[in-house]
């Protein structure tokens, strides 16, 4: 299942009684969580119908039983164990994940137990039972192709438009974790306005102070062989206090402009 999926099912009311949320990407993490959260939890006291767990704190024994307690004046209760990885470094006779596999088999429904984790042996009984029954939600980070959509998306959610290409920019400028990327999109947000499309002034001047001419002019010297100008281009678009990270973005970008363009010649498109 992917985090939208699993949002969708949220949103919908439509809980499944247990979630494995596992993935290196913490902000899609958090955003399922948080929606499953939401949704467990809608029209009851949340003092009442909540427990969150750390595991590694936390014996596995409490963590069923809190997924066992009755809700109170609530039609559900929401179980989170954060952590879950602590478990698969300790060596124990009968593993919390073989406890909660058992718990899985036979669920309490007025309950929705999340068990997150950075990452999770799939090997695992409750793994092996996550994956083929369907309760598992991969948070990976993104490919470099699938982060200019998700971008657009985050903009779209937000009443902004952007190009495709503005869009791959900038997470060549931001870099390709989530988490950064959101920040630059609210501040982009933020900057522009309500229902102001997102242009490349706009991300040049709050995400990163690199205009695309000042790129194409360095990408143009070092083409020409021209060093001295390449320096003098070098020395008026790097910025030490951002390690020239979101130069070398923007130049990344560039080359793989041109790379279109020369396969684009290729395939039989005219230059214009």
């Amino acid at each position: 299942m992917t985090p939208g999926e699993a949002v969708s099912q949220a949103k919908n009311a439509q809980l499944l009684p247990v979630y494995l949320v596992a993935g290196e990407e913490r902000l899609l993490r958090d955003e399922v969580i948080g929606a499953l959260r939401d949704a467990s939890l809608a029209g009851g006291v949340a003092a009442f119908n909540e427990d969150r767990f750390t595991a590694g704190e936390v014996d596995v024994e409490k963590v069923i039983a809190a997924a066992r307690t009755v809700p109170m004046m609530a039609r559900r209760r929401f179980v989170l164990v954060r952590g879950a990885e602590r478990w698969d470094a300790k060596e124990a006779e009968t593993s919390p994940f073989d406890r909660l596999a058992e718990y899985e088999a036979s669920p309490v429904d007025s309950t929705c137990v999340v068990i997150a984790a950075s990452k999770i042996d799939g090997r695992r009984k409750l793994a092996l039972a996550a994956r083929k029954q369907g309760f598992l939600v991969v948070c990976d980070p993104l490919d470099d192709r699938a982060l200019p959509r998700w971008i657009i998306d985050r903009f779209s959610a937000k009443g902004h438009a952007i190009d495709r290409e503005l869009a791959e920019l900038l997470a060549a400028l931001a870099g390709p974790g989530l988490s950064p990327l959101d920040d630059a999109i609210e501040r982009l947000s933020l900057y522009v306005g309500p229902g102001t499309p997102i242009d490349e002034e706009a991300i040049a001047t709050s995400v990163a102070r690199v205009r695309t001419d000042d790129t194409w002019a360095l990408v143009d010297a070092v083409g020409a062989r021209d060093l001295g100008r390449a320096m003098r281009t070098l020395a008026d678009a790097y910025d030490p206090r951002e390690r020239g990270l979101p130069l070398l973005g923007a130049l990344a970008w560039s080359m793989r402009q041109l790379a279109r363009y020369q396969a684009a010649l290729e395939a039989g498109a005219s230059p214009d």
